[in-house]
Parts: C-alpha cells; sequence; structure tokens
C-alpha cells in the first residue's frame, strides 16, 4: 500500500516538500489522544525481549530514528508514536539558520538512497531548548537524543564556543548529547573529527555539560564513514581516554562510487551526502573496527544502511548496543518499525537468546 502511495505521490514530489507533507500527517495523527493509541497499537507493538539498556537508559527496544528528520524537535511523540524506541533530534546549532539553498534534498530510488545537502537547517539551540522544556515528562515519554553541531558562520577557530552554547542550552533536555562533527554539508566541520581538535571540544563540551545538569548526560560523537581505519581507531582510543559514553558510526559520505543510478544525474544533483543503502558495508567495517578497539567499553550505535531486520540484527550481533534508520523509512514508510522489530524478535528466539542484549557481539564469540 506505502508503496503504492510512494510511487503515485511520493515519488513525484519535491524530495523536501514529501518530507514535510509526510511528518505533518505523523505530527496530526499524534495531536489526537484516540488515533494516537490505535496507530501505536499498530505500528509500534512491544516485545520485552527487545528492551534494552544502554547509555543509563532503559529502552523499549534498540531501534531508534536518527538525526536529521526531526531537526526543531517538533515530532518526538508522532515519531514515538509510530514504533522508533528513541528519537534523535537536531542536528542542532547554536544559533538559527536557513541551511543551504533548495533544492537540497535528492533521492536516488535505484539505490535506495537519498542525497542531502541541508546544511544544518535548524532554528536554534535556544528556541529548540524553549520548545524541549515545555515537554511534560512521564514514565512513556520518550527518549530523546539531541544532536548538536557547529552553526555554519562561526570560524573552526570558534567552534567550541559555538558547541559550548548549545550545549548549556540542551543539555538539561537531552537523554543523551551527540556532538556532530561528520556532516559533509558545513565547511571545514570535518576537520574538527582530526583527534587534535576533537580532543578540546568534546572536553569543552562535557564541562559544559556537567555545569548545566545536575545528572550525568551520556556524551557520544558521531563520526563519518569516510575516515581512514586509523583515524577510526585514533578517535576510538580518544573517546576512550575522555571517558566518553558512546559513537555513533556512520554519518553519510562523500563517496558515490558503485552507484546504479546514472552518472549524469549524480552529477547534476552535485555535492552533498550519500546516504541508505550503500553505506551498508562501510558502516558495518567501522562498526566491527570500533568494536574491536573498545571492547565493549563504549556504547556504540550503529546507522547507515539499515533497512531490513536482518541489517539490523548484523549490526547487533557485530557489537551495536544500538541502532539507528533514516533513510529506508522514506522508501518502507510507516510499517518499518513493525517489520524492524518483529523481524528482530524472531531473530532472537531463533538464535536461542534470553534477550536482544546477549546478542550483542554474539558474532565474535561464536567466530
Amino acid at each position: 500500500m506505502y508503496k503504492l502511495l510512494f510511487d503515485l505521490v511520493f515519488k513525484k514530489m519535491d524530495p523536501e516538500k514529501a518530507h514535510h507533507l509526510a511528518f505533518f500527517w505523523i505530527r496530526l495523527a499524534s495531536s489526537v489522544p484516540g488515533l494516537r493509541t490505535l496507530v501505536r497499537l499498530v505500528l509500534a507493538p512491544r516485545d520485552r525481549a527487545l528492551r534494552t539498556s544502554a547509555l543509563g537508559l532503559d529502552l523499549p527496544g534498540p531501534f531508534g530514528l536518527a538525526a536529521g528528520f526531526d531537526k526543531n524537535g517538533v515530532g518526538i511523540d508522532g515519531l514515538a508514536m509510530i514504533g522508533f524506541d528513541y528519537v534523535e533530534i537536531g542536528t542542532i546549532t547554536g544559533e538559527p539558520q536557513p541551511g543551504n539553498p533548495a533544492p537540497r534534498l535528492f533521492r536516488l530510488v535505484e539505490d535506495r538512497a537519498l542525497v542531502n545537502r541541508m546544511g544544518f537547517n535548524n532554528q536554534g539551540s535556544a528556541r529548540v531548548a524553549a520548545r524541549l522544556a515545555q515537554r511534560p515528562h512521564t514514565s512513556s515519554t520518550p527518549v530523546v537524543g539531541v544532536n548538536i553541531g557547529k552553526t555554519k558562520v562561526v570560524e573552526e577557530a570558534d567552534a567550541i564556543g559555538d558547541y559550548v552554547k548549545s550545549t548549556e542550552r540542551l543539555a538539561k533536555y537531552a537523554d543523551y548529547l551527540v556532538v556532530n562533527v561528520s556532516s559533509p554539508n558545513t565547511p571545514g566541520l570535518r576537520n574538527l573529527q582530526a583527534v587534535s581538535h576533537l580532543g578540546p571540544l568534546l572536553g569543552a563540551v562535557r564541562e559544559a555539560a556537567d555545569r548545566s545538569t545536575a545528572h550525568h548526560v551520556p556524551l557520544l560523537v558521531k563520526i563519518a564513514p569516510d575516515l581512514a581505519d586509523e583515524d577510526v581507531d585514533a578517535v576510538a582510543d580518544l573517546a576512550l581516554e575522555l571517558g566518553l559514553d558512546g559513537i555513533i558510526a556512520t554519518n553519510t559520505t562523500i563517496g558515490r562510487e558503485g552507484l546504479r543510478t546514472s552518472a549524469a544525474r549524480i552529477e547534476e544533483i552535485g555535492m552533498g551526502g550519500l546516504s541508505g543503502a550503500p553505506l551498508k558495508a562501510r558502516a558495518l567495517e567501522v562498526l566491527q573496527r570500533l568494536r574491536a578497539r573498545t571492547e565493549g567499553r563504549l556504547v556504540l550505535v550503529s546507522v547507515g544502511g539499515i533497512e531490513t531486520a536482518e541489517d539490523a540484527w548484523q549490526r547487533i550481533i557485530h557489537g551495536a548496543d544500538l541502532v539507528q534508520g533514516y533513510s529506508a523509512f522514506i522508501y518502507q514508510g510507516p510499517f518499518w518499525c513493525r517489520r524492524i522489530h518483529k523481524g528482530l524478535s524472531a531473530k532472537v528466539r531463533a538464535g536461542g537468546f534470553r534477550d536482544l542484549a546477549a546478542a550483542v557481539g554474539s558474532a565474535k564469540a561464536s567466530s
């Protein structure tokens, strides 16, 4: 049914406009109490075997929505309603910014992928913090990660102050905090992944979070798939040295290798970060490298190319404590989370595991 809707309606629309339309309907449904309950029952069934403890948080499952879909934290409850176990909002910058000129989001349907050069379009950390402050907190409130990045007009030399500003505003409302230094769409941002820059930045964010909250807010860093293997190792070592809580791997790629979409179309689209199915192999490689390097001492969140329960399962058995998706949501629609959960439940039982946690890293243990 969704495939027909996608082919007849969404596929013919500008991708960014289609995103806003779909997100509007999700938010509208979640604003109607009876409808919200009904949709949750259909799309977000919960299996206790999938319950996950990570980052000091108790989650109904391991499958979250990656940053980028809900940049301003306006639809958290709706996204939980359709089955995401946690929602990462952002990327949020110190100051509001419109992002790059449109068009800036493109579908590569043959590759089940997206290219975006959104440029961290968001309302800024002050406004998002005010919105999060108004959210009620109950036992059913979804877990929310807050992903922060650098304001485009801020010089690289002043990046730490920009991140600290966002941290001071947002940390108290975050169940976990992510430092994004890996988007290809903000000039100079990826330079901050170099350990010489990343260490002082993460240290300053950690200190700002501790000053701003009475409790420990887990801090993670999000890295690019385009890092060389030795740089992945260096980030892992730094994360351990600084006492970070985890690493999210990976962001979008600037690579364009092995695509089915024509070279002419790729050239027409131009620059931007590639996400979706083409990242599958590299995201798994980076995860395996991080797992071997950190030996379970950090929470690892794997994202990139996850489309099916089998994809999520492979990440889990190779060491991912949590997994995230985004691009496949565009192609698979509102029943996607349900299919992921049902498939994972079957994998846990078929593997003879008592619960999902027992399966984390089991591929290495059984090899």
